[in-house]
């Protein structure tokens, strides 16, 4: 888990500095989909609890099926999380570029709202994408949020360790400009480490 917080484009969680931190979740497949949402679920929880002090917002977003969701709207209230983040559905295809894209709008809109608020999009994924050009859509995608500099942005791998390595997540990475961090054990601690390290 070796990264440099510089590398988040200037997205650093310094001082009592706010920040909307927007969790993109690869909520496809059915198992490792709600380890994942467990792991973002928890980390989300910690977070909003420290958020009194930097006033920070917390958002996620659920990719699965043939649209990704805004499971929880932009929030600094552990209460809302707690009731938009039960019971969330797993499995299905992998529209990963259009929940990056939907990340963007989301944060871009959220900027006009209070542009003083950084921006930092964390993205759980091994880096499919499904569709006929999933992959070069999400290239796409991604060198677009890396040009438009809308937010400091890191990829926590979710790539099964035991089989044939394919990459992918770390090609990600490096289209967004990003830091690609693999993970022996994904946790809600885990996650909550990585954010209170940029």
């Amino acid at each position: 888990m070796e990264f440099q917080p510089e590398d988040l484009r200037g997205a650093k969680r310094r001082g009592k500095e706010s920040n909307l931190i927007v969790f993109v979740v690869d909520a496809s497949g059915s198992m490792a989909a709600r380890d994942r949402l467990a792991a973002v679920t928890g980390a989300v929880h910690s977070l909003l609890g420290d958020a009194y002090q930097r006033r920070d917002r917390v958002a996620v977003i659920s990719v699965r099926g043939r649209q990704p969701e805004i499971l929880l709207p932009p929030t600094g209230s552990i209460d809302v999380a707690r009731r938009r983040l039960e019971d969330v559905k797993t499995g299905g295809r992998t529209p990963l570029p259009e929940g990056l894209k939907l990340a963007a709008d989301l944060i871009e809109r959220e900027h006009r709202r209070e542009p003083g608020r950084r921006a930092i999009l964390v993205i759980l994924s091994d880096g499919k994408a499904t569709g006929a050009n999933g992959l070069t859509n999400l290239r796409m995608v991604a060198h677009d949020i890396a040009q438009r500099g809308l937010a400091g942005s890191v990829v926590i791998d979710c790539e099964n360790q035991s089989r044939i390595r394919l990459g992918l997540a770390l090609e990600l990475a490096k289209n967004l400009g990003a830091p690609c961090i693999s993970m022996t054990e994904l946790n809600a601690e885990s996650v909550t480490g990585v954010i209170n390290a940029i």
